[in-house]
């Protein structure tokens, strides 16, 4: 304390009282008739002292009245402040009026402080008199100032708002489910019920004609499913969308939420993995044997929506076997890729042991082929005497084990007429490989 007073004494000594005594002598030189007086004026022990002090009060006065500025104008941008509309909520639908606008507050800094820290701020939009018209009105904010000394600027000042009588309409509700990642991957939701099948919406005319569909928005980031089960959700959120998927604000929807019963299930399937092979081996050699995790035939089990997984046959895992068939025997370390689906699945990898031998081939000559993807209201009819020649080639083992073969033809796209088409060997077996030397001709004619 000692030393801020004597910072005091020295400033008000070195800033004041020096320059005014230098003043005052300088005058004193100006009119010595007056010399004796002001010199026993001078002499008294606290006349320079309560003069410095009336001249400091003085300045004060001046520079809090403003008079006389000593600190700069600085400028403050407040954003998002919010907008109270005053009007007949029951009645008209007020469309127009930004939800947040923007403060510029301008003054003496300290002032800008203290406006901040009160934190007043309270922007309104008095629409009390106005009733529902085909015109827009341009109607001002009003606000209120908590500091009197600060500029208040806002944007925008004032807005063109539409006002019009609200109606209202019954929607069917449905649903839609949120986040279904975040479920856990081997639950699914078998069922969704929802306690209301309507909502009643109201708004203008206008919007409502837009309404496409009214959802309720089940999330399901926000709940803990952790088994199958029934769990009941409430305060699910009610939108309304438009044609285009576009969520609209300008509707009131009642009541705002409504409640949910999910049926969490856990359905699975085992399915078999089918190796396919990329690549062609190096010549005289094929693929002898394929063992899955030491096993001949794998299966995994596979996890998701049952109408999906109802659909999956088996999982397919591809290997590439280019320029392969010099060594005996190769592993492969595989990754499966989840189906289209699927959402878990028992066993993301599996080591594929492939063994090599000498390819040997033999022919096959058959009479028929099957057909498909013929249109509508069309017969096709294979021409007479035709063989489908067929070199079947793999290990002798595998080669001389084919008791079938099933050749087809695809007539997508043709018409009435005779056509030659090439035939294909439906394969699900890579030890074993299918060449077909010649096309056929299929005759379609129109179905009687």
């Amino acid at each position: 304390m000692r030393k801020l007073f004597k910072k005091i004494y020295n400033f008000i000594d070195k800033r004041i009282i020096v320059p005014i005594s230098r003043m005052i002598y300088y005058i004193s030189k100006k009119w010595k008739k007056n010399q004796g007086k002001l010199d026993k004026i001078l002499n008294r022990p606290h006349f320079l002292i309560y003069l410095s002090l009336v001249i400091a009060v003085v300045f004060f006065l001046l520079i809090d009245s403003k008079v006389v500025t000593l600190v700069e104008t600085e400028a403050e941008v407040i954003r998002n402040v919010p907008v109270v509309v005053n009007y007949n909520a029951e009645a008209y639908v007020v469309e127009g009026v930004p939800s947040t606008v923007d403060i510029t507050i301008s003054g003496r800094k300290s002032d800008i402080y203290l406006a901040k820290q009160l934190g007043e701020y309270e922007v309104v939009l008095d629409l009390s008199d106005y009733t529902a018209s085909s015109k827009t009105h341009k109607v001002y904010f009003s606000y209120s100032k908590s500091i009197n000394s600060l500029n208040y600027k806002l944007d925008p000042s004032y807005v063109q708002v539409s006002i019009k009588n609200k109606e209202s309409s019954v929607f069917a509700l449905s649903y839609d489910l949120l986040n279904i990642d975040e479920l856990n991957s081997k639950l699914s939701v078998k069922s969704v019920s929802l306690n209301k099948s309507e909502v009643v919406v109201k708004g203008s005319n206008e919007a409502l004609e837009q309404i496409a569909t009214v959802k309720a928005l089940i999330d399901l980031k926000k709940q803990d499913f952790k088994a199958a089960g029934t769990y009941d959700i409430d305060d699910v959120e009610l939108v309304a969308y438009d044609s285009e998927g576009v969520k609209l604000n300008n509707v009131e929807i009642v009541p705002e939420t409504t409640s949910a019963t999910l049926v969490i299930d856990s359905y699975s399937k085992q399915v078999p993995l089918a190796v396919q092979t990329t690549g062609k081996l190096v010549a005289g050699r094929a693929i002898a044997s394929l063992s899955i995790d030491g096993a001949d035939n794998q299966s995994i089990t596979i996890y998701g929506e049952k109408e999906e997984i109802d659909k999956i046959e088996s999982v397919p895992v591809t290997i590439n076997v280019n320029d392969e068939g010099n060594s005996n025997t190769k592993t492969y370390d595989v990754s499966i890729t989840k189906p289209n689906g699927v959402r878990e699945m028992s066993t993301r990898s599996v080591k594929i042991t492939v063994t090599f031998g000498e390819e040997q081939q033999k022919t096959l000559d058959l009479p028929i082929v099957s057909t498909e993807n013929l249109a509508d209201g069309l017969v096709a009819m294979q021409v007479p005497n035709q063989n489908i020649t067929i070199q079947v080639k793999g290990v002798a083992s595998v080669i001389e084990s084919i008791d079938s073969v099933k050749p087809v033809v695809d007539l997508s796209g043709l018409g009435v007429g005779e056509h030659e088409v090439e035939v294909k060997i439906s394969n699900s077996d890579p030890k074993i490989t299918y060449e077909v030397s010649s096309k056929i001709k299929i005759q379609i004619t129109q179905a009687k």
